[in-house]
């Protein structure tokens, strides 16, 4: 199996570059208060933090908001994963445990303030791409039965002609939803080299530490950029 981010994606945002963790063998049954109290640190950190803060006027938002605009997405419109996130807290907004492995990428999605993507690999035959959208492609929006229409040349995160996430990093959908069934998992972790690559770095060897010593998982790690567009694991 492998990660592949397409060229074309690359020729529109050539400073992308992505951390990626394969974790498999975590028990999502169980309950873990310490990623719960994970999940409550950072929350009560971005409240402090973005006090009085236009979220989408910061820097590190700001990265997102810039790339996509490169690839034709409007992010008042359409907001990152991330800013989505933080927006909603730094508004009061609440954020509900949903299972163990969603929760730790929330915490640390938000600790890092960069987008952290969770996907459940059972079954997937083949590439996990970034690509282009094609004529042919489903995606099935959370909760929904039915799929949506989905414009072809859109960037979404795919696996064959099964849209995993809309617009980059915009919204994820009920492919490779995480359910408390999953125990083989997916993360990618998308940020830009020259601007917050350490913290992409960062994160991912933390959770990947996370996931190996504490969820007692099968760990591999890799990096993905213009120079090494493929990841295979």
């Amino acid at each position: 199996m492998k990660f592949i981010v397409a060229k074309e994606f690359f020729n529109k945002v050539d400073d992308a570059c992505f951390g990626v963790v394969i974790a498999k063998g975590i028990d999502n049954h169980q309950s873990y208060e310490w990623i719960q109290k994970m999940l409550e640190d950072s929350i009560h950190e971005v409240v402090e933090k973005y006090r009085d803060v236009k979220v989408k006027e910061t820097e590190e938002i700001g990265y997102y908001r810039e790339a996509f605009q490169k690839i034709g997405i409007n992010p008042n419109k359409f907001m990152c994963s991330i800013e989505a996130l933080v927006s909603r807290i730094a508004k009061g907004g609440q954020l509900p445990h949903i299972n163990p492995i969603v929760d730790l990428g929330n915490a640390l999605s938000l600790k890092y303030c960069i987008p952290l993507g969770a996907h459940d690999i059972r079954g997937i035959d083949g590439a996990i791409e970034i690509r282009e959208a094609k004529e042919d492609d489903i995606f099935i929006p959370f909760g929904a039965s039915e799929s949506e229409k989905v414009d072809v040349g859109e960037i979404v995160y795919a696996s064959k002609n099964k849209i995993k996430t809309r617009r980059w990093t915009w919204r994820q959908g009920e492919e490779g939803k995480i359910t408390e069934d999953t125990c083989d998992v997916f993360f990618p972790i998308d940020g830009f080299v020259g601007k917050n690559d350490d913290k992409v770095i960062a994160l991912r060897d933390e959770l990947a530490k996370i996931v190996k010593e504490k969820l007692n998982a099968e760990v591999k790690v890799g990096f993905v950029d213009k120079d090494n567009r493929e990841f295979e694991f």
